[in-house]
């Protein structure tokens, strides 16, 4: 069988708010091209692409599916990806392996949070963009006013490539026609309207065609780079439920999307090195991970690749940044929803899977030179669960399963907070319950979650000067004996521990200071105000005496530790807390409510703007600690209509009516633990 050409190759990926039938669309497309024999439904539980127990009992995505179709000689490769914003991350990912951004907005919601971020980010990320309008049946839908909304909102070069007709039974192909009855608009209105932004990309088209000598075969031949200069952006109109609008787009498929040859081409980057990677077989290969997914009923783990460049076959040695030696890929799978085909290789353009390599989202891999290839920037995980476990022995298990989750979904991690705590974060609760309990259904674990600890610091912001500590202890046999004298001080901000020392002569010897800091260093680590680490501090060793038989590191890491606790409260011990930059995307009417809100959190304002189609960013400074429900309330407020997005951006002392507060509940904790 010859193989694919990269003129050949269609990638889209189907993106947009959860709802929107991203995944109803998908299932059309795949019915009308023959590549499946029943027309799937998510309500009802028999989607093709939807086949996990999770997506079945969500009746929603909750993770990208790949697929694809042949239709007029061309293979088209489609990811559908999860609209719910909690699940962000794959659908992130998957616009690293396509040439084109399908956003699928429902006729009866309209705009949504995840319309407007998947536009924002698939322009940023130089994609072009097709909008669909599905569910056109639904009862009292505005299409014009819905039309009109997306021109304010994304531009005048969004616009109609198709027209409803008939009460949406059938829609009329504007682009080729000039005359017909549709439900709204005038076609031949609609048709000039169309070709106006596909040859809005190139100066010599705009004279042709102001001229009257653009013929439509031409504009047609220039569309696809219109739409991958991002001067064309057509909207269709779909009710992928009752086949309306799915033969046109597949049409469209066919003649407007950009191939890989028209389409975005990826930069590699290797040191001041940047190379285009051309979309050819005949050179090197080049590819970048851009999907993980896990085989639930095999548990095999295999790597999604967009090949950029050259042949990939199952008998090469490929590299990445980790694996510089080189790792046989054994076989190359093309995955079709749940079902998975060993073909002879993977080219240029397309999208193909490896199995059971030791690969990871965003990685470049390459026979020959390396690199690295810009990924879609993946918003900061902002909600956080502390994990435990409720049996001993399931550290590793638990360590396990969480990598595996982290290498599927480059928006949810873990890590180690505060006190050794194992934190989760990701997008939302939604997904890291959703995450959870598919790791205590794999992996068999019972696992415990509580809020996790804010990762507050202890500093001080005074001077204590010859503090004395003496650690003696006498046994049957030998004893210990160790005795310090300390200055502390503040360090500025930032500068972490000092350790000086300042004795002259042999007060102490030389090992036994080292073993002073030592131990100053452990009481860093474990807190003395109320149980966090502590940062920027100096402490001056003066002085001491040693015992010529008793004084050992331990007696004098003992010193160490008692002098600087004393010191340290005597020095207006202060706890710093994490201040985070916040963004805030609502409705225009939520504006006061949401500004109200921060305010009672102690966040401080840093400006607003106003977007298109009614919404508005608000910015604020706020401390983290109130933050934890933040996901929840705003939601609330919003109707689900807002999102946030926050960073860290310094540490400030905690107010005294609340550190008197955090020191209590640190004193309950520590006597609960040592009940």
């Amino acid at each position: 069988m010859a193989l694919l050409e990269a003129a050949q190759i269609r990638n889209i990926a189907l993106v947009g708010h959860g709802g929107s039938g991203k995944t109803s669309l998908a299932e059309a497309l795949l019915f009308k091209s023959g590549m499946t024999n029943r027309l799937g439904s998510v309500p009802d539980g028999t989607s093709f692409l939807d086949s996990t127990e999770e997506a079945k009992e969500k009746l929603s995505s909750v993770d990208s599916a790949l697929c694809h179709l042949v239709y007029k000689g061309l293979h088209v490769n489609i990811l559908d990806t999860p609209g719910t914003p909690a699940f962000c991350g794959p659908a992130f990912a998957a616009l690293a392996a396509v040439e084109c951004a399908v956003v699928v907005v429902s006729a009866s919601a309209g705009i949504q949070v995840n319309t407007r971020r998947m536009i924002e980010r698939a322009r940023e990320y130089g994609l072009g963009v097709w909008i669909v309008i599905n569910h056109i049946d639904a009862a009292n839908v505005d299409l014009p006013a819905l039309v009109g909304q997306i021109q304010e909102s994304f531009g005048a070069q969004c616009v109609p490539f198709d027209l409803p007709a008939a009460k949406a039974t059938k829609v009329i192909d504007d682009f080729h026609n000039e005359k017909g009855d549709a439900d709204f608009s005038n076609v031949s209105e609609a048709h000039t309207a169309v070709v106006e932004a596909v040859v809005a990309a190139d100066d010599a088209l705009t004279e042709k065609y102001l001229g009257g000598e653009l013929g439509i075969d031409e504009a047609e031949k220039a569309a696809p780079h219109a739409v991958a200069a991002g001067a064309f952006v057509p909207i269709f109109f779909t009710n992928s439920r009752g086949d309306v609008g799915i033969t046109e787009f597949l049409d469209a498929l066919a003649s407007f999307c950009p191939s890989p040859v028209t389409g975005l081409k990826r930069t590699l980057v290797s040191g001041e090195s940047k190379t285009v990677l051309e979309p050819s077989k005949d050179i090197p290969f080049v590819g970048q991970v851009v999907k993980i997914v896990t085989d639930p009923k095999s548990n095999i783990k295999y790597e999604v690749i967009r090949v950029h460049s050259g042949k990939l076959t199952s008998d090469m040695h490929v590299r990445t940044a980790h694996e510089p030696k080189g790792v046989r890929p054994g076989h190359v799978i093309r995955i079709f929803g749940p079902d998975h085909k060993e073909i002879e290789a993977g080219v240029a353009g397309d999208i193909i899977a490896l199995a059971k390599l030791d690969f990871h989202i965003g990685e470049v891999v390459y026979a020959d030179k390396g690199g690295t290839i810009a990924m879609p920037k993946f918003p900061q995980p902002m909600f956080s669960l502390a994990v435990e476990s409720k049996s001993r022995g399931d550290e590793d298990k638990i360590g396990a399963a969480l990598k595996r989750c982290a290498e599927e979904d480059p928006c949810f991690l873990s890590e180690r907070g505060t006190g050794g705590q194992l934190v989760i974060r990701g997008m939302g609760e939604t997904q890291l319950r959703i995450y959870l309990a598919r790791m205590c259904k794999q992996y068999k674990l019972d696992i415990d979650t509580k809020p996790p600890r804010i990762p507050y610091r202890e500093t001080i912001t005074g001077t204590a000067k010859d503090v004395e500590y003496t650690h003696k202890k006498q046994t049957g046999g030998a004893g210990q004996f160790g005795r310090v004298i300390i200055n502390v001080m503040p360090a500025a901000r930032g500068e972490g521990y000092e350790f000086i020392d300042k004795i002259f002569g042999g007060a102490i010897d030389q090992s036994f200071r080292v073993s002073t800091d030592k131990g100053i260093r452990m009481q860093l680590v474990e807190g003395v105000l109320a149980g966090y680490p502590i940062v920027d501090v100096k402490v001056e060793l003066i002085d001491g005496k040693t015992h010529p038989v008793d004084s050992k590191d331990i007696a004098f890491q003992i010193a160490g530790r008692g002098a600087f606790k004393e010191a340290f409260m005597k020095a207006k011990p202060v706890l710093l807390e994490p201040i985070v930059h916040v963004e805030v995307t609502v409705p225009s009417g939520n504006v006061g409510d949401i500004t109200g809100d921060l305010a009672s959190r102690r966040g401080r304002p840093q400006g607003q703007e106003s977007l298109p189609g009614g919404m508005a960013v608000i910015k604020a400074v706020v401390p983290l600690a109130e933050l934890a429900d933040y996901n929840s309330r705003l939601s609330s407020i919003t109707g689900g209509q807002g999102s946030y997005a926050m960073e860290f951006s310094h540490y400030e002392v905690v107010p005294g009516n609340l550190l008197q507060q955090i020191v209590d509940a640190h004193k309950k904790e520590h006597a609960a633990a040592h009940a």
